[in-house]
């Protein structure tokens, strides 16, 4: 008998248990184990008899998740002269509410669970306009900066201390075709950021590009060839190559 397609409102609830499991002084407290077991649930419905292992390791990762938000949210309230404290960029800060989903999406996806994590992501996204694939993979201290309207796609890569602004795009600037014109999956196409680079408001970044260590890439600036380590990119510099090349996301 089939149990049907995971049930988004199912989804949401149990993200919601898992918050209140990793910082229960701001979101109360949970029924952890209930939340598992729903979640045990829903993976069934999209895998083969591997969903109490893949649960039991996914329960076996949350105080790391817990220490990389922990940290995620130390770095916004270091990196926000607006931020009085860290409850409120717990509370409050949609960029903060992104990476949780993105951190909670993200361990599922390296486990193997199909579905869920995009899923999970798409929730994550109604909440706050921040569009993460569950396959980037985003290194501690992560900062998004007001959030709207950011987009960092499935084989991006972010080092460590990384801040990013709103509007900022980490994307694909073309994708290769097998022989029927179709996409071929999985091929690396999107940047990486390594440790320390910042990122300003409306910037495009496209393609599997290297932005190097302690970068700064100014604000609406368009992107699609790697820079060394220290550059500074601003909108006065000329990107005629970028031009010429094209994009996508």
């Amino acid at each position: 008998m089939t149990r049907g397609l995971p049930s988004p409102v199912a989804l949401r609830t149990i993200a919601d248990a898992l918050r209140s499991a990793l910082f229960p002084a701001h979101f109360g407290e949970a029924d952890l184990p209930g939340a598992l077991a729903d979640l045990e649930d829903q993976v069934r419905r999209t895998s083969h008899g591997e969903e109490s292992r893949v649960v039991r390791a996914f329960a076996e990762r949350l105080p790391r998740i817990r220490m990389l938000l922990s940290d995620d949210a130390q770095a916004a309230y270091e990196g926000d002269p607006a931020a009085v404290s860290i409850d409120e960029v717990l509370l409050c800060y949609p960029g903060f509410t992104a990476i949780t989903y993105h951190r909670i999406a993200h361990e599922l996806h390296v486990l193997g669970v199909t579905l869920l994590p995009r899923m999970l992501a798409a929730l994550g996204q109604s909440l706050t306009a921040v569009d993460i694939h569950p396959a980037a993979r985003i290194g501690g201290r992560f900062f998004i900066d007001h959030g709207t309207g950011v987009v960092i796609g499935e084989t991006a890569v972010i080092g460590e201390r990384v801040r990013i602004y709103q509007g900022v795009t980490l994307g694909a600037k073309s994708f290769a075709l097998d022989e029927r014109g179709r996409p071929i999956k999985g091929i690396a196409r999107h940047p990486v950021l390594e440790d320390d680079v910042i990122v300003y408001s409306g910037a495009t970044l496209l393609g599997r590009i290297t932005i190097g260590k302690g970068s700064i890439i100014g604000g609406n600036v368009w992107l699609t060839r790697s820079v060394p380590p220290g550059s500074r990119m601003t909108q006065a510099q000329p990107q005629r190559e970028a031009f010429e090349d094209g994009g996508g996301i």
